[in-house]
């Protein structure tokens, strides 16, 4: 069974801003939920509507996000769009047997450019252990510089994205 967190509205810009930067398609959100769907499409109507009049370059983020019902349904909507099936990243706090490292994984994104990479956060407990055993990847842990690792989401796509996507990481 799925843990369902609640999103904040801090999730929907603070991920989509560095979605943007880095060029990502499509910024999906997975939520089950019909409440929190209202809420996130509210957020999203605004910044393309009144909100992004004033902060066009907030539009432009939100523009990128698209809500679903279901991982697969992302997962659809890539295959509709792009005609494959996206290679799945899982990400995790623990190591997994099938552990990749940013580095390799930076590589295989850049080499294989006609493949499309849909990486996977989880919120409040992460990715259940039945979804992770599906994963073509899962990506090493975002270590700092102590034992500490459990950021929020937004951190993690954050510095997740610029350690796969950075022109200049590597």
């Amino acid at each position: 069974t799925p843990i369902i967190t609640s999103f904040t509205p801090l999730d929907l810009h603070d991920i989509a801003r560095p979605a943007r930067t880095y060029e990502i398609n499509t910024y999906y959100i997975v939520q089950p939920l019909e409440a929190q769907q209202e809420i996130i499409k509210r957020q999203i109507e605004y910044w393309l509507g009144e909100g992004g009049e004033d902060n066009p370059t907030r539009r432009e983020a939100v523009s990128l996000v698209k809500v679903v019902y279901t991982l697969d349904e992302a997962i659809e909507d890539i295959i509709s769009k792009r005609g494959k099936e996206p290679i799945l990243v899982g990400t995790s706090a623990k190591k997994y047997p099938n552990t990749i490292t940013y580095r390799k994984l930076s590589e295989k994104i850049h080499k294989e450019r006609d493949r499309d990479f849909l990486i996977i956060l989880g919120t409040g407990h992460g990715i259940v252990p039945d979804l992770m055993e599906t994963f073509d990847y899962i990506l090493e842990p975002v270590m700092g510089s102590g034992d500490w690792n459990h950021l929020s989401v937004r951190n993690a796509a954050a510095i997740i994205l610029d350690r796969l996507l950075s022109p200049n990481r590597w």
